[in-house]
């Protein structure tokens, strides 16, 4: 049966094509008897409206865009996941893409959803973004755009943060109040806010508990890796055996350091308690069971997605709001490896 029109309805009852669509979304200006006849020739005919040209008229897409570092990633997929079901739920649709966690991936990326005419954006930076020119221009035209997990302070728009300095803060204080004294740091590069905060946090709960902060064990490696938990894990175990403690700004970097530890016949927690960040699936499985800062992605997800929501109305009705940063809280998770 070939798919009826607005354009066959109005020829049928004899009314213009403005007058049908009005009685179909039930405009006051059309009398409840007209309403009646056109919903229920409507409903005889089994008219589905057309969405696409809808959206063409009211220049809406109802689809927005999403941009993680890695699809592939427990803690982005539960933000991925927490998009989705919200945007589901306001009517949205979602197109997700990744990065690679890489600069060039990021504009690219920024370009195809913005040729899908997408109502607006979510972005985690990739940790290698340090020039913001593509996004700044975004948000001067008015794009609804926000920012979650990995930001920048130098780009006035909506966020969607844990406070990491907090965070790191706590995950070093879970090791100092069991009593460890050299607690070395596992992280990557300090480019991204997320580490460069986590860092602060580490050397902020030190300091207070008296401390001496050791250039020679924060480890530096070049990304977020399993293989850089386990180097830095192996130079704890052959040259700096005073540690007794490791913060690892990923689980999956403390991970690798719990393998490290395991193939050098060092006991955890008996000799090095360990703990990482985010609360991976792969944290409660571990031998032992891996000590870790708990990162809410699906809340992450939700939040993200209702701001970008309401700034989508907001450029609607040609309101104007100042931009936010909702900080959603986190909490340490004690498990084996440091009791």
């Amino acid at each position: 049966m070939p798919k009826v029109s607005l354009t066959k309805i109005s020829e049928i009852l004899g009314m213009s094509k403005s007058t049908v669509s009005k009685a179909l979304n039930n405009y006051a200006d059309v009398s409840p008897i007209t309403r009646k006849k056109v919903q229920d020739l409507a409903n005889e005919l089994n008219y589905k409206p057309n969405i696409f040209a809808q959206n063409l008229r009211s220049q809406e897409s109802n689809i927005i865009g999403l941009i993680v570092p890695e699809i592939v990633h427990y803690f982005f997929s539960t933000i991925i996941s927490g998009v989705l079901k919200t945007a589901e739920n306001f009517g949205y649709s979602v197109i997700v893409v990744q990065s690679n966690d890489d600069y060039k991936g990021e504009v690219k990326q920024l370009k195809l959803l913005l040729d899908k005419n997408v109502d607006g954006i979510l972005l985690s930076l990739a940790d290698n973004t340090i020039h913001f020119s593509h996004i700044k221009d975004l948000v001067k035209e008015s794009m609804p755009f926000v920012l979650y997990d990995k930001i920048s302070k130098l780009i006035d728009c909506n966020k969607v943060v844990i406070d990491d300095v907090k965070a790191a803060q706590m995950a070093t204080q879970h090791l100092i109040d069991i009593g460890c004294k050299k607690i070395a740091l596992i992280r990557n590069h300090l480019k991204s806010q997320t580490t460069i905060d986590r860092h602060k946090g580490y050397k902020k709960a030190l300091l207070e508990n008296g401390l001496v902060y050791n250039k020679s064990i924060d480890f530096e490696g070049p990304d977020f890796s399993f293989k850089t938990g386990k180097i830095a894990g192996i130079k704890i175990c052959e040259s700096h055996k005073e540690v007794d403690g490791i913060f690892a700004v990923t689980d999956l970097m403390a991970i690798g350091a719990l393998e490290a530890l395991k193939e050098h016949n060092v006991a955890v927690p008996e000799q090095v308690s360990v703990i990482g960040f985010s609360n991976w699936f792969m944290s409660q499985i571990t031998t032992p069971h891996l000590s870790t800062v708990d990162q809410p992605g699906l809340e992450i997800g939700q939040t993200a997605f209702k701001l970008l929501y309401q700034e989508i109305q907001n450029k609607k009705n040609n309101i104007k709001e100042p931009s936010k940063t909702v900080v959603i809280p986190t909490t340490v998770i004690s498990r084996e490896s440091t009791k």
